[in-house]
């Protein structure tokens, strides 16, 4: 038996989804911004200890979540059970070129280029734990690299959308169960977590991690365009412009997020990914081309062997700052997502197999991901070794936005560069925004056809908490970010049944589909 995925009569005469999830989510954001504007330094100081005691504490556990998550994912592919397809459709909802580029766009997003300059020179210039060689050297390239893609690559990708998918796929596409995060549960808890109370809870959970994680980079979005056309053009700097700025992209991807799935969101992704290929090519051409191909083979080849050093290394064996701030914290952010990352990537993968779900997700992307990285961090390297650039200072604050800007100045044509650079930024800030403001009304409505006016009052929502964010100072954009790693507590265990679930319901699948006995 077969479901489609048309709205409920209850969903239909609840257009603004689930109460409680609405007032738990709404709760969240009036109560973080008015303790903030009540006592800023307490609340900054507060999520500061919690996010440390988490990274300490928890650290590990995030890092084995990830990693099982990975190799169980890669193991199911592999079987006669991949063959099976998603949403009960023979052939792809969508074609290869503008699923895949949704994928790219909606989970790498503003942070695979705000980071992607950034970090590489960073772990160059600061040896990270698992290497030893002479920070701001030739041999320091591979690890620097090689460190990037430990934090972007396969495991990170892996939660984001494989196992959790096929299990949302299966429960709601064959089973008719609602398309929410407490439907991972379902095998756990039963029916009675469905109706109750606790599943709503369970839902908010998800919502707020996904708020916290996708309010930090449209508002560091804001600072970083507005620093941009400060230096690119000399217009004033200031909370005003930011303000600007938040409002067109809130109108870019609210506009996109109402017009759905197959429109905005994929128009928006299929101009990021033709851009990016665009500034890929500009650097591969007229960039240090020789360079750069020989950091990628030899960090693909630190980052291949040295796989599961890097992705088990806790603070017994690194210092705890480093691995707070960059392993823990990075991994904390993709399981905050992870839940209406997988509902989304259930929603768009309709009619693909399982096997082609996994290996998009799972390895394409971050493939993808590590030559992106290459390209712009790679390049910045090279700069900063032959002396064109030095951002040390910049970096070792964590000033990614000076990074960002003065890599793409120094690239040939730097002006049009960098302002290439900001506008794909903006996009790819746009494209996690549409999908996040479309995730999250799918997840009150628990079907795929949320109304478009749910989804606009997410966007806004979001562009709002971050306008009045920025009001009180990038600082506290800063805490929201690190309250992520807090929330990904109660979301990883919404996630741990997956490890065992996601194969059985592919299994399933293959088996309703007379795929295998």
């Amino acid at each position: 038996m077969t479901h489609s995925s048309r709205p409920t009569e209850e969903a239909t005469r609840r257009p603004f989804g689930d109460p409680i999830v609405l007032a738990l989510s709404i709760g969240f954001i009036v109560a973080f911004l008015s303790l903030s504007l009540y006592d800023i330094e307490r609340v900054a100081s507060t999520i500061s200890q919690g996010f440390a005691w988490t990274a300490l504490t928890l650290g590990s556990y995030f890092q084995l979540l990830l990693l099982m998550t990975f190799l169980i994912a890669m193991g199911l592919a592999l079987t006669p059970a991949a063959k099976a397809r998603i949403g009960n459709l023979d052939a792809p909802e969508m074609g290869t070129f503008k699923w895949v580029s949704i994928i790219l766009c909606a989970l790498l997003g503003g942070g695979g280029v705000f980071f992607a300059t950034g970090e590489p020179i960073y772990h160059f210039v600061v040896t990270p734990p698992a290497f030893d060689t002479e920070p701001g050297t030739a041999e320091a390239v591979a690890g620097a690299l090689a460190q990037s893609f430990t934090h972007w690559g396969f495991m990170a990708w892996a939660v984001l959308g494989s196992l959790t998918a096929v299990v949302l796929a299966h429960a709601h596409y064959v089973k008719g169960q609602p398309l929410q995060p407490r439907t991972l549960l379902y095998p756990v808890f039963g029916e009675r977590l469905m109706r109750g109370p606790l599943g709503s809870v369970v839902d908010a959970c998800c919502v707020i991690g996904v708020v916290a994680g996708t309010v930090g980079p449209i508002g560091f979005l804001a600072t970083q365009v507005s620093f941009g056309l400060h230096e690119l053009f000399g217009l004033p700097e200031g909370y005003t412009g930011q303000l600007i700025i938040l409002a067109v992209l809130g109108a870019i991807y609210v506009l996109s997020s109402m017009s759905g799935v197959h429109k905005g969101i994929q128009l928006l992704s299929r101009f990021n990914v033709l851009l990016a290929l665009a500034i890929g090519a500009v650097i591969v051409v007229f960039g240090p081309t020789l360079f750069l191909t020989n950091s990628y083979m030899a960090s693909m080849g630190a980052y291949v062997s040295g796989f599961f050093t890097m992705a088990t290394m806790t603070a017994d064996t690194a210092p705890a700052w480093w691995m707070q701030w960059w392993t823990v914290f990075f991994f904390a952010w993709f399981i905050g997502y992870a839940p209406l990352m997988a509902i989304f990537v259930a929603r768009i993968s309709r009619g693909r197999t399982i096997r082609e779900m996994i290996l998009a997700v799972a390895v394409l992307a971050p493939l993808a991901t590590t030559i992106w990285f290459t390209l712009l961090g790679g390049t910045g390297i090279y700069y900063q070794l032959t002396d064109v650039i030095d951002i040390t200072e910049a970096l070792e604050n964590f000033q990614f936005d000076v990074a960002t800007l003065t890599v793409a100045q120094a690239l040939p044509g730097g002006t049009w560069m960098a302002m290439a650079i900001l506008l794909l930024t903006t996009i790819f800030v746009a494209t996690t925004g549409d999908s996040m403001s479309y995730a999250i009304a799918v997840v009150g409505a628990g079907h795929d056809a949320p109304s478009p006016y749910m989804r606009a009052f997410w966007g806004i929502a979001m562009a709002m908490m971050a306008a009045v964010l920025l009001y009180m100072g990038a600082g506290q954009i800063g805490a929201l970010q690190q309250f992520i790693v807090i929330t990904a507590i109660p979301v990883s265990l919404i996630l741990l049944p997956s490890l065992w679930n996601g194969p059985q319901a592919a299994y399933a699948m293959a088996r309703e589909q007379g795929l295998i006995d």
